[in-house]
């Protein structure tokens, strides 16, 4: 999505702390603002979703899918996959 330049929300369900070890650019927190600005959007615009491993931010995605969300992605493998396969300038932990 990125590489075709495609408009999308990019939000990373990990912790303040995990944050600060490894993050994705343009990437947004999920804190109590970010849900809330999220919850007021196009039920139809695409949000993506990571967290460490994919867990979490699978949750996350089946949360929004059940509040009516309908073009939810999750990144598969975290952001642990993603410096292993997409930018391995981003340090894994």
């Amino acid at each position: 999505m990125m590489d075709r330049g495609e408009s999308f929300e990019l939000v990373d369900v990990r912790t303040p702390a995990e944050r600060s070890i490894a993050s994705i650019a343009g990437a947004k927190l999920l804190d109590q603002a970010a849900y809330d600005t999220l919850m007021q959007m196009d039920p139809q615009a695409p949000i993506v979703f990571f967290c460490h491993l994919g867990t979490r931010s699978r949750g996350a995605a089946e949360h929004f899918r059940q509040q009516g969300f309908e073009n939810l992605y999750n990144v598969r493998d975290g952001i642990d996959g993603w410096s292993r396969d997409v930018d391995p300038s981003v340090p894994r932990y």
